[in-house]
Formats: structure tokens, sequence, C-alpha cells
């Protein structure tokens, strides 16, 4: 499976030097100051270099651990968990579902009508809610209670275009987008946080019971008839539309992938075999670590801040909660012995968690390369009101 994903996600690291790098591109080496900006960002693209035989390394470590993780629960950096999901979508199911992602900073519900062979889907609706810091670090009853009301209200503007068939109970997929351990296809134990949160009286306990309670106090009468991870929901929907399709990546807040493996190359399934011979591993790759990943300073020192130390490296080199933190981290060192910003370090730098990821997408992209544009975009985030007429001067002024 791995080589091709594996070396796709690694080389989005560069982005980071990229995004970086555009912000000076322009710059002349005659200043000290600027000199000495040039100076920090060669050091920090030189530790996030991804050449070819490193790529390799990486991909041949990942897969070590794969074999490790299929073998035997804790043998491996990567949990390779078995998600109970022996058979795919074949693009002939027919009636109305309900989903609800929780993966992130947000959460997502969802309604989608399938119309059978041929039809595909008939009609969907979907609403994205965010989820306030608070209740990412509070309670568990807590955080449930406040997407079971959500999903309630969404239940109820339910229109006419919705066909319900008579006497069946709704039923709901929970995409639920941390570390489980499953014990079947819809129940599982939540083994520990990652993305920013931090709920310890979760941990260790049922995510499909927690969630069904929560249903109960607000009175929704609906089964949660599977618990996936996004990740195994992503490759679902892939072969929905597609029965080639055995491997999924997931690329946002978080990072992860799936795909389908032979289910006698499972050495610690133990139950019988299934049907289909196969099973879908849910890897957890956020978690990989080597000692041939490109780490730099700004990694390390993100990591032991992190609310999770010496876990989910790969994650935190790759995923989008964490990148554009990075580049912050990069920008600040460049304030401080680059005078990069002014005399002084802007306080809104020295914010964590100021500059996000799609605003390293948009800088970074090929037709917003001027450096007036790069300008505004900063004085945005930073209130550098100051840099637009840096911008405009010519190189002998800077």
């Amino acid at each position: 499976m791995g080589k091709v994903a594996i070396g796709a996600a690694v080389v989005c690291g560069i982005a980071v030097a990229a995004a970086a790098a555009v912000v000076v591109h322009r710059k002349t080496k005659k200043s000290g100051r600027w000199v000495k900006a040039m100076e920090i960002l060669k050091e920090f693209e030189e530790k996030c270099g991804t050449p070819i035989p490193r790529l390799k390394q990486v991909a041949d470590a990942m897969i070590v651990e794969m074999h490790a993780g299929l073998a035997s629960e804790g043998g491996s950096k990567l949990k390779m968990l078995i998600s109970y999901v022996d058979h795919l979508p074949t693009g002939r199911e027919k009636g109305l579902f309900y989903a609800l992602d929780l993966g992130g900073t947000n959460f997502r519900v969802l309604r989608v009508q399938l119309g059978g062979k041929g039809r595909g889907i008939v009609n969907q609706q979907f609403e994205e809610v965010p989820i306030p810091p608070s209740l990412m670090t509070g309670s568990s009853d807590a955080l449930f209670d406040y997407i079971a009301a959500e999903l309630a209200k969404f239940v109820a503007q339910e229109g006419s275009d919705f066909k319900q068939s008579p006497g069946r109970q709704r039923e709901l997929g929970f995409t639920f987008s941390f570390p489980v351990m499953q014990s079947s296809i819809a129940s599982g134990t939540l083994l520990r946080w990652t993305k920013g949160f931090s709920i310890d009286d979760m941990v260790g306990q049922d995510v499909v019971a927690e969630l069904a309670k929560a249903m109960e106090r607000q009175g929704l009468d609906m089964r949660i008839a599977a618990l996936v991870n996004d990740t195994v929901g992503t490759l679902a929907g892939g072969r929905y539309n597609n029965n080639d399709v055995d491997a999924s990546v997931i690329l946002g807040t978080g990072s992860n992938a799936a795909y389908v493996e032979r289910a006698h190359a499972i050495p610690k399934w133990h139950g019988l075999l299934p049907k289909s011979g196969e099973m879908v591993i849910n890897m957890e790759w956020g978690n990989f670590r080597s000692s041939h990943l490109p780490l730099s300073d700004y990694d390390h020192a993100l990591d032991t801040e992190s609310l999770n130390p010496g876990e989910q490296i790969y994650e935190k080199v790759i995923a989008g909660m964490y990148l554009g933190e990075i580049v912050r981290r990069v920008l600040c060192r460049m304030a401080e012995e680059a005078a990069f910003f002014g005399a002084t370090v802007p306080p809104k730098l020295e914010e964590p968690f100021i500059l996000g990821s799609l605003r390293l997408e948009v800088m970074e992209g090929g037709i917003f390369t001027s450096c007036c544009y790069i300008s505004e975009i900063l004085s945005d985030i930073f209130c550098l009101f100051y840099t637009e007429r840096w911008a405009h001067q010519s190189p002998a002024q800077w």
C-alpha cells in the first residue's frame, strides 16, 4: 500500500518552507537583517528536505511498522486497527441515512437519500458546526450533549423530499476520527485524543455508548448502526463511486490512512475469517515516527509544548492543524533575530496557532506571489500595517 501515499504526505511538509520563502523572496542581500532572515529560512529548508532517498527510507520504515502492527496489539507505533468493516459499498444501496462526523475543530451532520443501482445519491443535506474550544478540554457529557442537541435540530429540519421507509427507525453512521479500539461494527473504546482534544474522563470509554446516552437525553429516536474512522468512511465513499478504490488518505486537521487488507494477512485477527476475505485496516499513521523523518527544531519545540508530547509526530509534521504554527515559529525567530518586522516583535506574532494553514495555502499559491498581496495577509493576521509600505519600496530602501 504504502510508498506512494506515504511519499505524497511527506512531500506536503515542504510547502511550509515555500510559504515562508514567498514572504521574503524579493528581498535584497544588501541588508544585514535580510541576510540573517535568509540564513534562518535556508536552515529550515534544509531541515525539511525530502530527497527521494529519504522518502524511500521513511516508506520502508513505515512498512516495517505496518507489518508489526498487524502482527500484535501494541507491537508497533502504528495501531493498525481492525475496523470490523469487511465489505464496502457497491453502489446499489437504497434508503435514507444519517451521518455524524466528529474529527476536528468542527463536526458535520448529514442526511443522504440513496437511490439504488444506477441512481446513486438522489438528495443530500449537511451542516457544519464549530466546536467551542472549552468543550475540547471539558467533560465527555458536555461535548456529546452539545453534539446531540445540534443533531436533533438537524433531524427536525428533515423535509418531505427525504423518504424514510415506513416503520423503520432512523439509522446513523458515526464517524469518529480518533484512535479507537473497536470490538464490533458499532462499539469502540477511545484509546487517546488527538487534534487538540483532551477530555480525560472519555479515554477508555465506549464512544458509541456515550453518544447514544446523549441522544437519549435529547429525546432523539435514532440507532447508531456503525462506528467508523473518517479515513475508513472516506474509503467507503470512494468505493461507492469506484469499485477499484482500495485505500484512502486524510490530509486535513489531522492525517491518517486506511486500506483494504487480506484477512489472512492479519495475524492478530483471531475470529472467523470474513466471507469477503478482506478487512479494512485503520492505520492511525499520525503516530508514526522514525529517525528518517525530517524534523526541525521548530517541530521538536511544538511537540514538547503540545497536549500530547511524544505522540502523533508524523501528524504534527504534515497535518493542517500544525503547519501554520510551524511557519509562525519560523517568522517569530526571524522577527527576534533579524528584525524581520521592525525593531520589536509584533505581539500578535507571539500568539500560538494564530496563523492558520489555509492562509499558507493562499500565500504559497502560484497566482498570489506579489509582496503586496502577502503583506496584506500578514497585516490582517498580525496587525502589521506598515508591511504594505515595505512591499512598495525598492530593494535599495530595504
